[in-house]
């Protein structure tokens, strides 16, 4: 990457909130912890079927509808209320990864900072308020303001419209290969995060930049 962008996309759910505390959530609800990424990985999955067919579904009505359909199979018959309640809340009061607050710090110096979630920009709004990071974010986007979810093209373009960019100008960070594979495709520069030293899917458009941290980022971004 030969300049710096002049706005910084990033993604929310995995790349920004940790989501690792879904695991004892589950755990206490009777539930085994391994069972918080399936449920997760389904939520995406079933989005992108439904945008694929041009619809355009709510993220947490995905999530709430599939962990009562789980509680049911897993716990079997009976009221689930309080555990799917119980989960749903600890969905949306995450906290972030130990390197947002330097990282997002750091890199609110080079470029504006905004958002592009599959998820409501409420849940981004107060992860970012309860890290103290709010202030540093121009603009909080989600796809539910876009014609189709992440990785679709039309939810990149929304994001430069709304901002007024050529996507060229956007840089999109997220933990996701699909989602950099996605706004690679859509023109945007991406950087992949990658905190746990995993090799990239050689099937999926490689990012302009690879780091291990936000803060990592934003040195390389300087280094540019």
């Amino acid at each position: 990457m030969t300049d710096t962008p002049r706005t910084i996309v990033f993604d929310v759910n995995e790349t920004l909130s940790d989501m690792s505390p879904l695991a004892e959530a589950f755990d206490a609800e009777g539930l085994p912890s391994l069972t918080a990424r399936v449920w997760f990985a389904g939520i995406l999955r079933d989005g992108f079927a439904l945008t694929a067919t041009n619809d355009n579904p709510g993220f947490a009505d995905i999530a709430r509808d599939s962990l009562e359909r789980l509680c049911a199979d897993t716990l079997g018959a009976g009221d689930h209320r309080v555990a799917v309640g119980t989960i749903m809340d600890a969905l949306t009061s995450l906290s972030v990864h130990d390197d947002v607050v330097p990282g997002i710090e750091a890199l609110s110096h080079h470029a504006e900072l905004v958002t592009l979630s599959n998820g409501a920009t409420s849940v981004a709004d107060a992860l970012f308020e309860r890290a103290g990071i709010r202030g540093h974010f121009a603009r909080l986007l989600s796809v539910t303001d876009a014609a189709r979810w992440k990785p679709a093209a039309e939810a990149y373009h929304y994001a430069a419209a709304e901002l007024g960019r050529e996507p060229r100008e956007l840089l999109l960070v997220a933990v996701h290969p699909w989602d950099i594979h996605g706004a690679h495709r859509a023109g945007l520069r991406t950087a992949w995060i990658n905190r746990t030293g995993t090799a990239y899917p050689g099937y999926f458009d490689a990012p302009d930049l690879e780091a291990g941290s936000l803060s990592e980022l934003a040195g390389a971004i300087r280094a540019a």
